[in-house]
């Protein structure tokens, strides 16, 4: 991950991000200077940003909206303070409704960042100045060192070239923290038909099986808000276990970049949210799916079950049998 410090200094009243990247002063630059690349990490994990207005001046402002997985919203703003391309800009930061209007009753902070070339590419420097001890205190109560650490942790893949970032690595399983995994998997086709094979009864039963020797026997799929999925799969032939199933309800929707839904196995009590989305670039779609667990006995015991590569061998079956044919 690219965070190697967090500090608070409440005598200074201020927090310090210290972030490494293996990339140059002038990649990391265009990063945080462009909206479409910020939303791919200013959010964490699970809160996604848009940037609904950006005018990147000296006084200039730009609004964002985070989304979260079960609808909810957070939204704030930047005024630009300072800008010293490459190498330095400031901002004023604060929460809004989701118009931009400033809310006064939580703290605004001003922020500094500064880019600094590094043995291995790049030093990043993030201060966060607060008008008060409540008021960093505040923040940090709220989650902001666990946010800006997870939000961080995506832009390793927005840096680099998406095909060098994922290809060939196959379904990667990374533990964000005691309830949060991230499985990543880049697969060759675009994002409108990875979209149609997650959610489309005909094209689902052609990839999601899991290791060999198993079938689909049921399938309901939606994409409505609120209603209902289920999947059902059973051994075929010699092979060994027993049927299972997993069903759950959607939460929300933006199709083809992202798909909320709770899962847990039939008959079970316990609870998953998943968290989908598709990113594509270069013909080439990077699949992410967050999945938040109700503890980290429960995320131990799923993944011990072999879960990421029965999802590895559904990925390879979904390039072979849907996406490779759709080229032809």
């Amino acid at each position: 991950m690219p965070v190697t410090d967090v500090s608070t200094d409440t005598e200074n009243l201020t927090m310090t991000v210290t972030a490494d990247f293996a990339a140059p002063v002038e990649r990391v630059w265009s990063a945080y200077s462009d909206p479409r690349q910020l939303e791919r990490f200013w959010g964490p994990p699970g809160w996604p940003a848009t940037f609904t207005a950006w005018d990147h001046t000296v006084g200039g402002r730009a609004n964002y909206t985070m989304n979260g997985p079960r609808g909810e919203k957070s939204s704030g703003y930047w005024e630009f303070l300072t800008i010293e391309e490459p190498r330095r800009f400031a901002v004023l930061d604060g929460f809004a409704d989701e118009q931009g209007n400033p809310n006064a009753d939580l703290p605004a902070m001003r922020m500094e960042f500064t880019f600094e070339s590094a043995a291995d590419g790049t030093r990043m420097v993030a201060t966060s100045h607060f008008v008060s001890v409540e008021a960093l205190e505040q923040v940090v109560e709220m989650g902001m060192i666990e946010g800006t650490k997870m939000a961080m942790s995506q832009l390793d893949a927005v840096l680099q070239d998406l095909r060098e970032y994922a290809e060939g690595k196959g379904t990667r399983v990374e533990l964000l923290d005691d309830t949060h995994v991230r499985i990543t998997r880049l697969v060759s086709g675009p994002r409108e038909l990875v979209w149609r094979a997650h959610h489309e009864p005909d094209l689902i039963r052609q990839w999601m099986l899991g290791p060999d020797g198993w079938e689909m026997t049921e399938c309901i799929a939606t994409t409505t808000v609120g209603e209902s999925y289920r999947n059902s799969w059973a051994p075929v032939g010699d092979t060994e276990g027993e049927p299972f199933g997993f069903e759950g309800e959607v939460l929300l929707i933006d199709a083809p970049c992202r798909a909320v839904t709770t899962e847990r196995m039939q008959g079970m009590p316990t609870e998953t949210l998943n968290d989908l989305n598709l990113y594509e670039e270069d013909g080439a779609t990077l699949v992410t799916v967050l999945i938040e667990y109700p503890d980290k006995d429960t995320r131990d015991m799923i993944l011990a079950t072999g879960m990421a590569d029965g999802m590895e061998e559904s990925f390879a079956r979904l390039e072979r049998e849907v996406l490779e044919p759709s080229r032809s």
